[in-house]
C-alpha cells in the first residue's frame, strides 16, 4: 500500500535550506520516493492551521517511507534540515 510523508515546514536559514533541497531530491529517488507537492502555495480551508511549506512525498509503502528517512544516504542532509527548518512531519498510508 502507498504510504504519503507530509510535511510542514517552516525555514529559519532560507540558504542552508536551498543546500538541503540540492541533496535530498536525489535520497528520496534512490528510495522510490516522489515528490507530489514541494512548497507550493497553499490555503487553509478548514481550522486555524498556517502552515508554512508544505512537501509531499509518496512511497510505496511505509516501511519504504521509513528506510529513506533513516537511511545513511538521507543522514547528513536530515541534519542540514534540521538546523535550516523546523518540520512537523508524519506518514500516512494512502490508496
Amino acid at each position: 500500500m502507498p504510504a504519503y510523508v507530509i510535511v510542514d515546514i517552516d525555514i529559519v536559514d532560507p540558504v542552508g535550506y536551498g543546500d538541503y533541497k540540492e541533496l535530498a531530491g536525489a535520497t528520496v529517488e534512490k528510495y522510490g520516493g516522489k515528490y507530489i507537492a514541494r512548497g507550493g502555495r497553499t490555503e487553509v480551508l478548514e481550522g486555524d492551521w498556517h502552515p508554512k511549506r508544505i512537501v509531499v512525498l509518496k512511497f510505496e509503502s511505509m516501511r519504504r517511507a521509513k528506510d529513506w528517512l533513516n537511511s545513511e544516504e538521507y543522514r547528513e542532509p536530515r541534519k542540514m534540515r534540521h538546523r535550516t527548518a523546523k518540520a512537523k512531519m508524519i506518514v500516512v498510508e494512502g490508496v
